[in-house]
């Protein structure tokens, strides 16, 4: 059907069926393009101020289809791989929560984040703790994540992964003055197949009591020159002047206790301290961690333990016990039931959930 369009065919669109043609741009847009095409070149209906094919069209939304949800796992990835795609089910409510919790976890972060793992009780698991959080941010994020033992009494997240380095975290504040680009750093961590990379204590308490306040604050500002998370393992003692210098750096703190009425106690006391002393606005975007959660706790209600930390704190996570963590050896995300994994990515999406908490920190 013709409209008397100088011969063009098609256009419906962008004609009426009676009357004149409606231009797709505004009178002015339209009066600009007329004067800036050749007086005789171009097509009528650019000279009228139409839209007009360019490459601009090529963008990957409109040429490409959208690509098929493909379900992770499960009976629903079978179903759609024995049918060669015909038949898709969709992702499960499970699935479709597990990608909520990788999205969070891959949260931007504006410059540096500094995440302190804080317990006054021993043997709860912190320092695991901090190292399978670091591995899960670390193996889903794409920027640097370091894992810093700031344990005084001969920590041992070093022994956690595979050494590639003699390196510590004493020898690192020796040379901080040669440390100028993350080529030199990368000398004195070790790095997991998950990518967190790992600063170690000395072995010998001697040197690391040595380290103070004053140390650790200079390593952590080394450290956030060069990396986009930290995080920074502490000893059992907030008093000490290390663990001083590593609050009076975090940006956040998980604080770790054992699934027992004394682990919880203790771990409730430690918010009491930080609260009176100063670090409240740690308090408030704290995550709680009620670590190595067997079938049964006996007569302990663990769902009032949680409500308890659930109050004073941003969240609460559970992570269960597992076989893989008991022996104190390296340790990986690979090496855990699907449960702890699920449970650490729960912890490592509480955290992430406030790196949008730009609450200025003590100085």
């Amino acid at each position: 059907m013709s409209h008397g369009n100088g011969g063009q065919e098609g256009t419906a669109s962008l004609w009426q069926e009676d009357g004149p043609p409606v231009p797709l741009l505004g009178a002015e847009a339209a009066e600009r393009i007329a004067e800036a095409a050749p007086a005789n070149g171009g097509t009528p209906r650019a000279r009228a101020g139409y839209a007009v094919a360019s490459a601009d069209d090529f963008a990957v939304e409109r040429m490409l289809r959208p690509a098929t949800d493909v379900p992770a796992h499960g009976w629903r990835r079978s179903v759609y791989r024995l049918t060669g795609g015909v038949v898709h089910v969709g992702p499960s409510a499970a699935e479709l929560h597990h990608r909520e919790l990788v999205a969070l976890v891959k949260t931007p972060i504006a410059g540096s984040r500094k995440i302190a793992f804080i317990s006054r009780k021993g043997g709860v698991g912190k320092t695991t703790t901090c190292l399978l959080a670091g591995h899960t941010f670390a193996s889903l994020r794409g920027d640097r994540v370091i894992a810093l033992d700031g344990n005084p009494d001969a920590g041992t997240l070093g022994h956690r992964v595979r050494r590639e380095t003699a390196a510590t975290v004493a020898s690192l504040l020796t040379d901080v003055e040669q440390i100028t680009r993350y080529a030199d750093i990368r000398g004195y961590t070790s790095q997991a197949s998950s990518r967190l990379e790992v600063v170690a204590a000395d072995d010998d308490p001697t040197i690391t009591q040595a380290l103070g306040e004053s140390e650790f604050r200079r390593a952590i500002d080394l450290l956030e020159r060069h990396y986009n998370l930290l995080c920074l393992d502490t000893g059992t003692g907030v008093l000490e002047s290390a663990t001083r210098g590593i609050l009076d750096a975090a940006d956040q703190i998980v604080v770790v206790s054992a699934p027992s009425l004394d682990g919880a106690r203790a771990a409730s006391s430690t918010l009491d301290w930080l609260d009176r002393n100063g670090y409240d606005h740690l308090v408030a975007g704290a995550v709680a961690v009620l670590n190595t959660i067997r079938g049964s706790n006996g007569a302990l209600d663990l769902d009032r333990v949680e409500h308890h930390f659930a109050e004073r704190c941003r969240a609460c996570v559970r992570i269960p016990w597992d076989p893989h963590l008991d022996s104190g050896a390296e340790a990986e995300l690979a090496g855990l039931r699907p449960q702890t994994r699920s449970a650490y990515l729960e912890l490592a999406a509480a955290i992430a959930a406030g790196f949008s908490d730009t609450t200025v920190r003590r100085s």
